[in-house]
């Protein structure tokens, strides 16, 4: 725990949370904001088009989503740490904050299935019969990624046992 306050009291994570500049916490929550919009927008897509949506369209072109859906989950695994940096006693501390994590893991790991089997080096090798499969995983991933969006929101309202017990006393 020392360790977590001293990195929530290092002179960069005080400028972040603290400054009034424009270019700190804000930037940093827009950047995150704007990851996440990135991330789970193109994945939603997707994830809707397998499981059936607008049938009409194509699968491959949605493969150009891709490259978007990776630059919105590095934006906001650089903004997440930062994120972090600034309350990191309080985040780490509390079991929704892994939760969060936990989903995201999940979340990405049935994306990356789904981008396997819908989007293969060879277009012809998709496999029709696989449709199932594929169905499941996407309805997976928009559970995942709604229940990461939840439980990330979640943290900034819900107190852990360690706030609880302070406030009581």
């Amino acid at each position: 725990m020392e360790f977590l306050a001293w990195v929530e009291q290092s002179g960069f994570s005080v400028w972040l949370r603290e400054s009034p500049s424009v270019w700190a916490y804000p930037t940093i929550l827009f950047l995150h904001t704007l990851g996440l919009a990135l991330l789970v927008g193109a994945s939603m897509v997707i994830d809707l088009r397998v499981l059936g949506f607008s049938a009409s369209l194509p699968l491959e072109p949605f493969k150009r989503f891709l490259p978007v859906l990776w630059l919105g989950f590095w934006l906001n695994a650089i903004s997440g740490v930062l994120l972090v940096l600034i309350d990191a006693t309080r985040l780490l501390s509390n079991p929704l904050f892994y939760f969060k994590l936990g989903f995201i893991g999940l979340a990405v790991v049935c994306g990356q299935l789904i981008a396997k089997r819908v989007f293969p080096r060879w277009p012809a090798a998709y496999d029709w019969e696989d449709q199932t499969s594929c169905r499941v995983l996407a309805g997976a991933s928009l559970f995942f990624w709604i229940a990461a969006i939840t439980a990330g929101r979640l943290t900034a309202y819900l107190f852990t046992a360690g706030d609880l017990a302070a406030s009581v006393r």
